[in-house]
This record gives structure tokens, sequence and C-alpha cells, in this order.
């Protein structure tokens, strides 16, 4: 059972290069009792792709989110309020 809830999503936009970028993570227990981080990433409006990790344990888990989240920031992308997520 999953702990507390970690959901994400964040964009990177910039209008002179033509970028309007999501990403999106979180994670969840699957009916075996494993947990697994699922990530979508696309434009913005499309679809995307999405990635699955299962593991065994919830930490291997938070881990993996925390260092993903850390790598996304330092390449620009933020946090988007509420009222405005397109995806």
């Amino acid at each position: 059972m999953i702990s507390q809830p970690y959901k994400l999503y964040i964009e990177r936009t910039d209008p002179t290069r033509n970028m309007a970028r999501f990403y999106a993570m979180s994670i969840d227990a699957t009916l075996f009792g494993d947990v697994c981080l699922t990530r979508r990433w696309g434009r913005i409006g499309a679809k995307g792709q999405t990635m699955t990790h299962h593991f065994e344990r919830e930490h291997d888990a938070v881990v993996l989110f925390l260092d993903l989240i850390r790598l996304k920031r330092k390449r620009g992308y933020a946090t988007v309020a509420s009222g405005r997520r397109s995806s």
C-alpha cells in the first residue's frame, strides 16, 4: 500500500523556440501488491509517450521519482497553476 499520493505534472514552454512540453508522473499500487511509477511526456495537447517502472518497494519508486523531478527542474520544467493544466 502506498503511504501517500505521489503525483506530479510540470510543463516547459518557450514560445521563441515553439516549445510546449509536459511531463507527468505518478506512483500507484498494482493489483499484485507491487508499486509502479508511471511517466508520461510529450507535446502539450498531444497524447505523448508512456513508460512504466515496477518496484517491489515504495522507497525505490520514490527515489526514482525524486531524481526525475530534480532532472526536469534543471531543464526548465515548472509546475502549472491547476486551472491551466492542458493534459
